[in-house]
């Protein structure tokens, strides 16, 4: 067969109910125009794989539509035989200069010694089209900024879902930003908080990133293996070499209930806070050997391990009574350790990056993003309901008394576009009459002032559905939110943002209290 025939055969395939990657169905046009390209390809992923850089065909496709059509979402750009003379230039360069440039790179300043380190393997994408657009002369500066963002997006799963729309994003920041890495960082920063926190630990196992970053960090320090004495940096080939132990041994804990029929105590004796990272696996009977006499051994053999794996060095914590304190304990020392490793990497600039409104759908609810089905229409009832006019304000006001956030209405819970079709013919208009009616209610409760100032309202259109988008700046004083008791009586209530929902500070003294800490004290009384 001629490979025309070999790329009409995939295309058969793929609509037979075999599911092709359309990665694997671009390579398969690059090939019916350059040949050699599977073959190439191929040898490089051997070449990688004995540096400890084990990838798949996809990867690479994923970065020549990166480097030469600066996006990651639209496959069909290198099925044209147009590309033919650029993606042969391309891959020469990435093959023999770029490629190897960033894996070291990742290997020297990053301390990754092995893919499967990594959470995902597309955040090396967009590095990977920078250095070959600044023909491998990156500062230093810029290479600690890359791998700043690098961390982060792997703590933060910047590519756990929509990866292809998120490389559009990322490439393109990347190409068109004077500061790329610093505008990425922000888009994270947007989306989850950048601080890890010490509840983040609690049952995470060690296919989370977290522990991959825990093992970058203990690199950086000259971590030793609790076992040997030995680095745990290590030069690998395609089999990842390096080991994790527990701590406190699991068959010990098994005998206390820390068993697969208590899923919440099996995943604490499995998680990351009760491992060490060894060169190979101690030989000790794990069943047999109490952790305070295992940590105690180790410590006088290499008295500087524990402190260079974050494991608590107070001996009471050892016990075998003391495991969930002992968790507990490196959990903090682990979060406030982890914080400080990635702010020291280098400085980060903060720059304004807006996320577009899919983007934010996604994110869902959260401390600053709220979702409403409507303004007034009551989908349940299939009618106008006043009521919920009055929980779109109490939001309002919740935003204001925080740190402001956005509103977007016409979208419920679940992230399911709905539109404002139905609140437009509740108010017999179309979008001005529904930005009037919004804008008067909110004008009326709280003050025109408040509604032209603090106030943005914006209608994108999604899924040919259009929305509203209410922008809620952080107030400069506070403001109250009149409503009716069960009484009929109208009494003025104190709303803030907690979590993804708008709560009432209840008592007179608590939210004076707030006001305090959270306003210019100008502002009471």
């Amino acid at each position: 067969a001629s490979v025309r025939e070999a790329i009409d055969i995939f295309y058969i395939v793929n609509t037979g109910g075999v599911n092709l990657t359309e990665a694997e169905l671009a390579l398969a046009q690059i090939s019916g125009y350059w040949p050699q390209a599977r073959a190439l390809l191929k040898d490089k992923l051997v070449t990688l794989a004995e540096e400890g850089f084990v990838f798949n065909l996809d990867f690479l496709v994923y970065v020549l539509l990166g480097v030469l059509h600066n996006m990651g979402s639209d496959m069909r750009k290198l099925h044209s035989e147009d590309n033919k003379d650029n993606i042969i230039e391309a891959w020469k360069k990435l093959d023999e200069k770029v490629l190897d440039y960033v894996f070291n790179m990742m290997r020297t300043q990053a301390y990754v010694d092995h893919t499967k380190e990594i959470n995902s393997v597309y955040a090396l994408i967009p590095i990977i089209v920078y250095a070959y657009n600044k023909d491998n002369k990156l500062s230093h500066e810029e290479i600690k900024k890359a791998t700043k963002w690098f961390y982060y997006s792997q703590i933060r799963q910047r590519y756990t879902g929509q990866l292809p729309q998120k490389l559009d994003k990322d490439i393109g920041i990347v190409v068109s930003s004077e500061s790329p890495f610093d505008s990425l960082l922000s888009i994270i920063k947007a989306e989850r908080p950048l601080e890890i926190t010490s509840d983040e630990f609690d049952g995470v196992g060690v296919l989370h990133p977290l522990f991959s970053l825990m093992r970058w960090y203990f690199k950086s320090k000259g971590a030793i293996c609790l076992s040997t004495g030995l680095s745990i940096r290590k030069n690998m080939g395609k089999r990842y070499v390096l080991e994790w132990d527990h701590i406190f041994p699991y068959g010990l804990l098994k005998e206390r209930g820390y068993d697969i029929n208590n899923r919440f105590k099996y995943a604490r004796a499995q998680e990351i806070t009760n491992r060490a990272i060894l060169t190979q696996t101690a030989n000790r009977s794990k069943a047999a050997m109490q952790p305070d006499v295992y940590l105690k051994q180790v410590k006088e053999q290499f008295p500087s391990s524990l402190k260079l794996q974050s494991i608590p060095e107070d001996e009471m914590l050892w016990k075998l009574d003391k495991f969930e304190a002992f968790l507990e304990e490196r959990r903090k020392i682990l979060a406030s350790e982890l914080n400080e490793f990635l702010n020291n990497i280098t400085e980060s600039i903060e720059t304004e990056v807006r996320l577009s409104v899919e983007e934010l759908i996604e994110l869902g609810e959260n401390h600053s993003l709220e979702l409403k089905s409507s303004l007034r229409w009551d989908y349940e009832e299939s009618g106008v309901n006043k009521s919920l006019e009055k929980v779109i304000m109490k939001t309002i006001s919740a935003f204001n008394n925080s740190d402001g956030g956005r509103l977007i209405i016409g979208i419920n819970d679940a992230g399911e576009i709905l539109g404002l079709q139905n609140d437009y013919d509740s108010l017999n208009g179309d979008k001005d009459k529904f930005e009037q009616h919004l804008l008067n209610l909110i004008g009326n409760l709280f003050s025109q002032e408040f509604a032209s100032r603090k106030i943005s309202l914006t209608f994108p259109t999604v899924q040919d559905n259009e929305i509203c988008m209410v922008e809620v700046e952080a107030g400069d004083r506070p403001i109250f939110t009149k409503v009716k008791d069960k009484n009929g009586q109208t009494v003025e209530k104190f709303y803030i943002r907690r979590g993804n929902a708008s709560v009432e500070i209840p008592e007179y003294s608590n939210v004076i209290s707030y006001i305090k800490g959270r306003f210019d004290q100008n502002t009471i009384g």
